[in-house]
């Protein structure tokens, strides 16, 4: 079926037509519906009513046991496959934008951006609107901390047990066991194990 339909864009059109609305970008109300059937849930997941489910049947979403999306969140698999682990929380009003893969046992602050997609502008003769998007994984491993009002670009891997500034903007990996800061974000401490203790690089 799905060869088929990458084959007919005709058909393509029609069914995301038929799943998603062109204006309100959002899945029309008989999809978000029926997301019971088709967005996995872990035992004792919660997920608040207030957050805004932009979840479409044609990507796949999975929230793992035990975690919480808080009041006012976003969650976007539109473009992108969208996976949070187990005993996850995912802050008051954060948007998370697939593809992301969040670990277990993270902690994300508030007003937190996680986004896998960019807009094309390069063609200058062409509105931004008019040319597409482009999609990078974003990563985030077992055991990290995210704080407030934080960004982190599309394509970026966060290591385990890494911690992130409030208000920092994440441009470029970061490596487990490390703590950044900033805009854009830079590391500050690192630990060492051979001394048993967090150092600056």
């Amino acid at each position: 079926m799905k060869a088929y339909i990458y084959n007919h864009p005709k058909f393509k059109r029609l069914l995301h037509w038929f799943i998603m609305s062109p204006v309100r970008t959002r899945p029309r109300w008989y999809v978000r519906m029926l997301q019971f059937f088709y967005v996995k849930r872990g035992a004792g997941s919660v997920i608040y009513r207030s957050v805004r489910r932009d979840l479409v049947p044609f990507r796949k979403c999975a929230i793992g046991s035990r975690s919480v999306v808080e009041s006012f969140a976003v969650l976007n698999n539109a473009v992108g496959d969208l996976f949070i682990g187990n005993n996850s929380r995912i802050g008051i009003s954060n948007t998370i934008i697939g593809p992301v893969t969040i670990g277990n046992k993270v902690n994300i602050g508030q007003n937190v951006l996680i986004s896998g997609l960019n807009h094309g502008y390069e063609d200058v003769t062409k509105a931004i609107a008019d040319q597409g998007v482009s999609t990078a994984p974003v990563t985030i491993a077992d055991d990290v901390w995210i704080g407030g009002n934080v960004v982190i670009l599309a394509g970026i891997s966060i290591g385990e047990h890494a911690v992130i500034g409030a208000g920092s903007v994440v441009t470029k990996d970061v490596p487990p066991y490390s703590v950044v800061v900033g805009n854009p974000a830079k590391i500050v401490k690192k630990y060492d194990f051979n001394l048993n203790a967090w150092i600056k690089p």
